[in-house]
This record gives structure tokens, sequence and C-alpha cells, in this order.
């Protein structure tokens, strides 16, 4: 802990600093996880269906609603699937930017 009671996030091993959850390495996992989601069924042309539907204006409602249907069914429908917590965090990437373009055009 520092002074200020919180937790150091990085720490030196070998001389170089590592992320103290492996951060790093989840961040890599995520770009190919996302990566590949380009190249799925749904996502051939030049339009997905996310994209019509925050031109729609719902973008935020559709990203709030799937990282809460994909967290509620975390450890239940095929127990406690990785690929759940990728959509989740592929979701709330997609609201971050629904909220940044919203702002910038405010």
């Amino acid at each position: 802990m520092t002074l200020h009671g919180t937790v150091k996030r990085l720490y030196q091993k070998n001389g170089e600093q590592m992320y103290k959850f492996k951060e790093d390495e989840t961040i890599k996992d995520i770009e190919v996880y996302i990566n590949n989601t380009y190249s799925q069924h749904y996502s051939n042309g030049k339009y997905q269906a996310t994209d019509m539907i925050i031109d729609s204006g719902y973008g935020e409602g559709f990203c709030i609603g799937n990282i809460m249907k994909y967290a509620m069914r975390f450890g239940k429908k095929n127990g406690k699937d990785n690929k759940d917590l990728m959509k989740i965090i592929h979701y709330a990437i997609i609201a971050l930017y629904v909220n940044n373009k919203e702002q910038d055009n405010g």
C-alpha cells in the first residue's frame, strides 16, 4: 500500500514494470476477441446491427441491456465462460464510444 492507503497497481519484476492483475495480457485478449467479432456472420457487409441501433439513438440502452444480460448469464448458461465476460467488456467499450459521441455532439 502507498502512504495514501491505495494499493500499487504496478510492480517490478526483473526490472520490468508488471501489472498486478495482468491487465496488459487481458487487454490483448480483449483485442483478439473484438477483432474476431468483425469476421463473424452478423458483421458481413458495410453495417452491423449495432451501427443501426446506435444511429437510431438506442445505443446506450442496447449496450447496457446486453451488459446486464451477459452478467446475469455468467456462471449459468455455459458455466463461468470467459466469453460472456468478453461480451460484457465489448459492450462496455461500445457504450463508452456512444457516450463520447453524444458528448462530442452535445
